[in-house]
Parts: structure tokens; C-alpha cells; sequence
């Protein structure tokens, strides 16, 4: 009998971890049980632009799950703020203000409250946000892990600013704001205790900065923004990829990715383009204005080491290739379940 290589099976009646990894079987749930029934249509993008008058206004929502709580370069208060500030960005907005809301579980250490809480109050402050209304809810122990923090964003639209999911056009060019994998890969070290060497440090910070330098240099010409969080590089590609119905093509030896990273994953078989970020960004741009835009945003210290990694094509759309350091070409593909659950 000839062997065949099985195919993944994702018709399921249970949820499993692998359905928040932001990889193909989350993309399954979100298309087959959740946006269909609620009436949502078209790209989904991470914030929702109001066209209710000028400026006009952007609002998204978060949830966040990370374990460990406290992590190398950060926790999950300054998570959540850095998350929810990154998705308004995204639509090319200025974050004003916050909503916060915690879960606890009885038993939560009130220290560890008392520390997350500072953590959010100093990321808003550096981000220049507000905490302006949340909830508090107590469940009972053993039915949440500690603490989760759900944030809702809200901003408002810079002038010029037209970038969105479906915006990318053939001949732009692919730009990241600075190395990938860093903080999958700091989680993954934390929260296994594998005791490795190097600087493995979560990547999380606010970018709305470096969103209003490419948007106050270049306008309309930022077609796209996204921020490759869960799913990694490869994941936050393909999806820009089928929401504007273009192909790309990547630069494999251009894409950055700092070396206690790209270390940690070659060491543990994993790749570093599927590892999640939370302080990096990609943006599709006008080819006029790449130099313009790579001179504004390198000139902030959380992009200074910003680049160009490829272009977008008229190739098959939502196809995505990458052109490896011996010349041949790969096809970048989304992983269908979890590397690494509970990433943020």
C-alpha cells in the first residue's frame, strides 16, 4: 500500500490552544464561527476606523493571557498597554485613551497586582494614554491563571493616514521597523526555564511613534501597516497578502533577526518568522517614498534599525515567497496550530 501523508484534520467540536496561535486553524474559527454569525465582512483588521467625522475615530479591544506573567522585558500590564496603543497605530492613528478591565483569581498575590498595575500606569504614561474607565471582576481559584487583562483603545486617525489590511499594491516595498521573534522567543525561555545564554528579551514597546513619523512623511503613500504579533512574520504576511490580493516576495538574508534569537531557534527547531512580536511593525509603501520614510523612522530609537525586506507583486494573490540566501525560492507559509500558546 503506497504511504500517505496525512492532512491536517480541523473540522473539530472543541476548542484547542492552537485556535488563538494566530496561525491557520485561528483564522478557521474566526471566519467559520465567529465572523460570519456576527455579520462581519471583509478584511478583518486588528482596529475598527469610525467614519463618524474628521479626525475620524479608531477603536479596538484586546485580550491578554500571557504566562508567565512576568517576563524578560516586561509584564503583562505593559503588555497589554503596548498591544492595545500598537492595534490603534496600526489604522494610522494617535492613541488617546484606555479602558481597562482585570480578571483575577482568588489567591492572586496582591504584590503581584500592585506591580502590574504600576506596569500599566507607566506604559500609558510613556505612550501618552489615559486609563479613562475598566471593570474589575474576582472569579474563584483554579478558574483563570492569576490575572487577565482585557484593554479597549481608542485614537484618533492622523491626517493623511489611509493605510489599512487590503491596501497593499504591486510595486511597494516591504519594510520592517526592526529584528523579529524577539519576544515569542524571550517568552518561550521564561516560561520553560531553559536557562538560555544571550539577551533573550521581549521586543514589546509602543510604535505609534514610528506609525506618525512614516504617516507625517509619506501620508497616503503608507498603504498598509500591521503588527506581526501572534503567527510571526510569516502569518502577519500572508494576511496582508489575501486581504489586498497581491503577492510578495521576501528577501530571506534581509530580514533581521538578532542573534540570541535566531540561536535560541535554530537550537530548539524552530522559526524565528512564526515567533510572535510585540514591538516591531511591517509596512507596504510606495517605492517614491522608501528612503524618505526609512531616514524619518530610523531616527527614533525604537526603529533606528528599520529596512527593507521585500516587495509586493502582481504574482498569484495572498501567495508569499521568500528568496533564500542560495538563490532558490521558498513559499512562507502560516503554521496551522501553535508553536507557542499564551504568547500574549
Amino acid at each position: 500500500m503506497t504511504p500517505v501523508c496525512p492532512v491536517p484534520h480541523t473540522d473539530l467540536d472543541v476548542v484547542l490552544l492552537g485556535h488563538g496561535s494566530g496561525g491557520r486553524l485561528m483564522a478557521e474559527l474566526i471566519d467559520d464561527v465567529i465572523a460570519g454569525p456576527l455579520g462581519m465582512t471583509g478584511p478583518l483588521e486588528d482596529a475598527c476606523v469610525l467614519a463618524t467625522g474628521s479626525p475620524e475615530v479608531v477603536v479596538s479591544t484586546d485580550s491578554f493571557v500571557v504566562t508567565p506573567r512576568f517576563f524578560p522585558g516586561g509584564d503583562i500590564g505593559s503588555l497589554a498597554v503596548h498591544g492595545t496603543v500598537n492595534d490603534v497605530a496600526m489604522r494610522g492613528a494617535q492613541p488617546l485613551a484606555l479602558a481597562l478591565s482585570y480578571i483575577l483569581e482568588e489567591g492572586l498575590p496582591m504584590a503581584d497586582l500592585r506591580q502590574i498595575t504600576a506596569s500599566v500606569a507607566m506604559a500609558a504614561a510613556d505612550a501618552d494614554v489615559r486609563i479613562v474607565t475598566g471593570d474589575t471582576k474576582v472569579v474563584n481559584r483554579g478558574a483563570a491563571d492569576g490575572v487577565y487583562i482585557t484593554t479597549t483603545g481608542i485614537g484618533v486617525r492622523l491626517p493623511g493616514a489611509r493605510a489599512g489590511a487590503s491596501g497593499a499594491r504591486p510595486g511597494d516595498v516591504v519594510l520592517v521597523s526592526g529584528p523579529i521573534g524577539g519576544h515569542g522567543t524571550a517568552i518561550l525561555s521564561a516560561r520553560e526555564r531553559l536557562g538560555l545564554s544571550g539577551d533573550l528579551v521581549s521586543d514589546s514597546r509602543p510604535l505609534h511613534r514610528v506609525v506618525r513619523a512614516m504617516i507625517e512623511t509619506a501620508g497616503p503613500a503608507v498603504h498598509a501597516l500591521r503588527d506581526p504579533t501572534r503567527g510571526g512574520l510569516a502569518a502577519a504576511l500572508n494576511e496582508l497578502a489575501h486581504a489586498s490580493s497581491v503577492a510578495i516576495e521576501i528577501e530571506e538574508s534581509d530580514v533581521p533577526v538578532r542573534e540570541p534569537v535566531a540561536s535560541a531557534c535554530e537550537l530548539l527547531g524552530l522559526d524565528p518568522w512564526h515567533m510572535a512580536n510585540e514591538g516591531c511593525l511591517i509596512a507596504m509603501v510606495d517605492p517614491s517614498m522608501e528612503t524618505e520614510v526609512l531616514t524619518a523612522v530610523q531616527a527614533l530609537p525604537e526603529s533606528q534599525n528599520a529596512c527593507r525586506i521585500g516587495q509586493v507583486t502582481a504574482g498569484p494573490p495572498g501567495l508569499v515567497t521568500a528568496r533564500t540566501m542560495i538563490g532558490s525560492a521558498r513559499v512562507v507559509d502560516v503554521p496551522v496550530g501553535e508553536q507557542l500558546p499564551r504568547i500574549c
